[in-house]
Order: structure tokens, then sequence, then C-alpha cells
């Protein structure tokens, strides 16, 4: 079979970067290999994102510039995935004449089928059909980056909640959960990849298993905990109402379990938590946070948070920033409010002036900045043990004056912080530190989204043999 070159432009969540190895694995059968240079590709799929209409936009300029590339290579199929996809149907046909396919989030597993026509008449598809079932015959896992070590598996797609600023249930469908077994297959297909960390992804991993009568979302990760080889588990969204209590023991009781929980919050006023649909007040928000720190003490809690919903005034806002002070996150992602289609917000009355956005946005950053360098500052001299990803991009050592300077290399701690330590070149030449090894880091310095450290001991080789215990960090 001849060989074809496959672009994927990924935008967006995690969950976007797990569908595009799905589709890269579904189109390998056809001939299609991964290519970074778009300008030698056979195939461009952009796979794109609509939570945040910045993403959005970002996606029609890069489809823009496509256009230029079909001219000078008429034979370039050119294709649009993902939740814009979903969203926008056979209008993004209409707007772009050199687009040739768009298929949305239920369509990866109809792929090969519509891009064999596609090459044999030239046709012209668009398929936003949501009717695939959540699980196919079985795992689709396509080939792993050299170096990875982590790897993203989807659980569950869609949700079932309807807040009212989100357009996720409009263009993922309803909430329905993979059947276990299919899960640990895959992470098993992953862990002979040499991956050693997973994070499970899903719209709400929280409510797993719920609606199809399936184990729960703790017992599935106890499963998980099973899997040889597999170092460690994180996932992620999880939806505040339905954090369990037998989901938060899990924290204190799974030895790969890593020691981090990303809880979304949005606003810290009941008003506003009410207008989104969220469906939990302040205080139980707040509750949650205590049992997971009772059941976990060293826990890292990150949320995302919006500023200027409809009708948010300035008290509500400040309700927030006394929410940030009384948790103290060890991280957030803050975004302003923008109306997006199919979201009832996008109705509400109230809208907040766009200056007034950009000021409690800032103000919000400025106040979790101060927090977030001060947890890292009283983290200097304690030692944590870190996933080794590999040279740190973009970051070179402080050493400049001797004549073989260390490399600078990075990794994770469980808690999720980012630390960035020196290598001896000795070391390296002699292949003693590796990515996918464990290693314990002094820390010594703190930044606002990193920590700086001295290397202690390693590497620890991250895969265990059965029955060994589990290095974790």
């Amino acid at each position: 079979m001849k060989s074809k070159l496959l672009h994927i432009s990924t935008i967006g969540c995690q969950m976007n970067v797990y569908d595009a190895n799905q589709i890269a694995g579904v189109l390998a059968p056809l001939g299609y290999t991964g290519t970074d240079t778009i300008e030698s590709a056979d195939m461009v799929i952009v796979n794109t994102c609509t939570i945040r209409e910045k993403a959005e936009q970002k996606a029609f300029s890069f489809l823009g510039r496509l256009a230029k590339i079909k001219i000078a290579n008429p034979s370039l199929i050119v294709a649009v995935g993902g939740c814009v996809a979903q969203q926008e149907g056979d209008t993004i046909i209409k707007r772009m004449p050199h687009v040739d396919l768009v298929f949305g989030t239920h369509a990866i597993f109809r792929l090969p089928e519509m891009v064999r026509r596609i090459e044999s008449s030239r046709c012209r598809i668009v398929d936003v059909r949501l009717s695939d079932p959540v699980d196919a015959d079985g795992p689709v896992v396509g080939p792993a980056a050299d170096g990875q070590v982590s790897a993203f598996v989807t659980i569950m797609r869609g949700c079932d909640n309807y807040c009212t600023y989100c357009v996720v249930p409009h263009v993922r469908g309803r909430e329905a959960s993979r059947h276990p077994d299919r899960i640990i297959e895959e992470i098993q297909l992953r862990v002979e990849q040499g991956i050693r960390e997973v994070t499970l992804l899903g719209q709400n991993v929280n409510s797993y298993g719920n609606k199809e009568g399936l184990c729960s979302f703790a017992e599935l990760l106890a499963r998980v905990d099973d899997v040889g080889g597999l170092n460690r588990i994180r996932f992620t969204t999880s939806h505040p109402k339905d954090l369990s209590d037998e989901l938060i023991r899990t924290f204190g009781r799974l030895e790969k379990l890593c020691h981090h929980i990303h809880l979304p919050v949005q606003s810290g006023d009941d008003g506003i938590l009410k207008r989104m649909n969220r469906k939990y007040t302040r205080n139980t928000y707040l509750e949650k946070i205590a049992g997971l720190r009772a059941a976990c003490p060293d826990i890292a809690i990150t949320s995302d948070v919006i500023v200027g919903f409809p009708g948010e005034t300035d008290r509500q806002f400040q309700a927030t920033l006394d929410l940030i002070e009384t948790v103290r996150y060890d991280g957030l992602f803050a975004f302003m409010y923008s109306d997006r289609p199919s979201a009832p917000a996008a109705a509400f009355s109230g809208k907040i002036d766009e200056s007034v956005k950009k000021e409690r946005l800032q103000a919000l950053l400025n106040l979790q900045e101060r927090i977030t360098m001060e947890k890292h500052q009283a983290m200097v001299g304690r030692t944590l043990q870190i996933l080794v990803e590999g040279p740190s991009r973009g970051l070179k050592s402080d050493d400049t004056e001797s004549a073989s300077p260390p490399i600078r290399w990075s990794g994770r701690a469980s808690s999720n912080h980012i630390i960035h330590f020196d290598v001896p070149q000795d070391l390296l030449a002699k292949k003693e530190l590796l990515t996918g090894t464990f290693a314990d880091i002094m820390i010594e310095g703190a930044h606002a989204h990193s920590l700086w450290g001295r290397l202690i001991r390693g590497p620890k080789h991250a895969a265990p043999e059965e029955g060994e215990k589990t290095i974790a960090a």
C-alpha cells in the first residue's frame, strides 16, 4: 500500500488530543502516517474546539491559510473535525470551498470509509450524526511519540449537566460511558508502548458508569491501579456535585493515583452558580475541598473560574476572590465569559462590559499568582519524586562557564508541579537518566509556573515487574 502523509492540527482540550490519536489510528490502515510538515501532507485535518470563542477563531484562521496550500497542491484532502465541525456542519463547506470533509465528534470511526470515497471520487462530505456507540469493536491506539511517557485515555464522552454557559452537550452529545474492560484493554496497550502515566478523560468523570449501571468511577480507578507496568493515574474533569465520598477516599487508598485534582468551581457566589446551573453551593464545594485534604493532606488542587458571567456584580466577583483566598489553589485556569452558540447564557440579560471583564480577570490572576508563588516558595527545601519527561524546551542551564555545561531537564511531581533540574553531561553520556524514569529532586528555587531543583537520586526505572512495589511520587 502506498504510504500517504497525514498532518493533524489539534486545537483545544485533552479530549481533542485523545481524538487526534484515535484519528491517526483509524487512518493508519489506509496507509496514512504522521508528518509535522503541512506542505508535504496528502491530508490535513484540523481538529477544532468551540468551548471558547478564541479557539473557534483560531480554527477558521488556520483553515483560511490552508486555501493557498490547496491551490499549490490540488490533490490535498482538507478535513475539519471536532466541536466546530459538529456545530457548524455544512456551513463550513459552503464558506470554504477548499474543505473536502467535515466530520463531527461521533464520526471518527466512520472516517476510513469517507476518506476512501473522497480519494476515489473527489466528492465533498459532511457527517455530523451523533450516532456512533461510545465503544467501537476494540481500542484504536495510534502510535506513541518518541519519548512519550504519558497518554490520555477517554473513559466517557458527552455531558448531561447543561451548564448555561457551555456547548459541550450540544457538540459532544449526551453522556455515555465506555465499558471498563475496553478501558483497561486500551491502558494495557499503552503500557506496552512504554506509557507509564495515564490521564482518564471525560466531561464529568465523577459520574462515570451511573447511567449504564457499570462500576463506579472509584471502582474503575481501583481496576486501573492494578494494571501492571503502569505507575501513575490522573483524571479530569471532575464536576463538584458528583464528587463522592468513595472517590475522595481513593486519594488516600490507591497507590498509583496522583495527589492532584482539578475541581472547577467557576464562581464563588451562590447566585451566579445557580444561574450557571452548576447544582452545588459555595459551602458544599468547600466541604468537598475539606474532605479531599482530610483524605490526602498534600493533595494539590487546581480549578477553573469564569469572570464576567451575565449579571455578575462587584460583590459577587469579590465572593469569587474570597473563595480563592479560602481554598488557596495550587493553580487556576481563568477565563472571561463569552457567548457561545446554543448555550442558554447567550440569551441572558446583564452582559458585562469587556473592560470590566478584563479588569476582573487581571485582579483574579494577580491574586492567584501571589498564592501560587507563596505555595511554591514553601516547597523550597523539600525533596520530590518526579517522572522524567525529557529535556526542558527552551530552557538552558544557568551554568554556561564550564566546558561541558549540564543540560536542563524537566518532569512532573505527583502533585502535577513542573520541576526543572540540571543533568551533568557525564550522566547523559552513560544514558543513566532516561525519559520515563523517576528521579528525586531537591527543590531549590520557585518560579510562577514551575519549580527548579537539584538531582538527588535517580534514575529509578518506572516499570516494576509484577508483584513489585510501585514507585509513586
